[in-house]
């Protein structure tokens, strides 16, 4: 008797012989294919492809604001507003973004597969299947990665009018942000999750508030690691940030534990500057945690909810 695991390689080599053979079938049959440069080298992917499968839902916002549409999509627990729709039946669930499920995507027959952070560890599965593209982002570039990344995407689809047009409004919304951000005193970015607290600084996953936005770190040499540096309340209230800018990872993935509000609400926190003068931001889990941010819709969002809360600042 077979494992899994063993029906899971075979299928996978399977597949890897025929996308040579029909890789090497459409070349002398068309030029009609793009290359494309990204975190793991340079894939040649068809032009204006019509089946396309989604592994990060950072991309999958960037295509959807693009109005491209997908074959297949990650099964997600929670999906932030604008992806609500991906929920839906007729969209083909491809497994997790840590998780995909092979079997469903090799019977697909995609003819592109984007992978990015969570699921660009099974890239060279993947690439077994289909031309696969990934598009991890560099947190300590973020904007540059997010416009890049929807510049080559609009480039396959042939999106290149809508992708100009919305990453003309981001920039122009983040230099007028960073303009408001350097007055507006020192900001520290927390995460909370299973009733904990990690920090993170400039140059970290959450660090664009800092690093593109702006906003002066309340606290230097954080850990730029994935998990941020654990923090405790004392913490919060020997920084003394002017601002607090608050990511609740329990209810980004639908998970019950400590809501970020009610963390905060305590004595040590109360008496620091950001919570006294009402300058407590929580931010949209999905938009930041889920997608990090680095799709094009999710990061308009984000610099807009910033933007929004300095200039409502007492």
């Amino acid at each position: 008797m077979h494992t899994k695991q063993t029906s899971t390689r075979r299928l996978l080599a399977r597949a890897a012989a025929g996308l040579a053979l029909g890789l090497g079938m459409a070349a002398a049959a068309s030029a009609a294919s793009i290359p494309v440069k990204h975190a793991r080298g340079e894939t040649a992917v068809p032009a204006n492809p019509t089946k396309t499968v989604v592994l990060d839902l950072a991309v999958l916002d960037t295509l959807h604001t693009l109005g491209v549409d997908v074959t297949g999509v990650p099964a997600a627990a929670k999906l932030p507003p604008q992806l609500e729709q991906y929920a839906d039946k007729r969209y083909l669930k491809v497994g997790s973004m840590f998780e995909p499920n092979y079997e469903v995507i090799h019977a697909a027959a995609p003819q592109v597969i984007f992978v990015a952070g969570r699921s660009a560890p099974k890239y060279d599965e993947l690439s077994r299947l289909a031309p696969t593209v990934d598009l991890t982002v560099d947190a300590k570039d973020l904007v540059g990665s997010v416009i890049r990344n929807a510049e080559l995407l609009a480039a396959i689809y042939g999106k290149q009018a809508q992708a100009r047009e919305k990453i003309d409004a981001l920039r122009a919304s983040i230099a007028a942000l960073h303009g408001k951000a350097g007055a507006a005193g020192t900001g520290l970015i927390v995460l909370t999750t299973g009733g904990k607290m990690s920090a993170y600084g400039p140059g970290s996953r959450f660090g664009v508030i800092h690093d593109a936005f702006g906003v002066k770190p309340a606290a230097a040499g954080l850990s730029v690691s994935n998990h941020g540096q654990a923090i405790s309340y004392e913490f919060i209230a020997q920084t003394d940030p002017d601002w607090l800018f608050v990511i609740d990872r329990d209810a980004a993935i639908g998970r019950e534990g400590s809501p970020a509000r009610s963390m905060l609400d305590n004595a040590l926190i109360r008496p620091t500057k950001a919570w006294k003068n009402g300058r407590v931001v929580y931010l949209n889990n999905y938009n930041w945690y889920l997608l990090g941010s680095a799709g094009l819709y999710a990061m308009q969002q984000s610099v807009d909810e910033v933007a929004r809360a300095l200039a409502g600042a007492k």
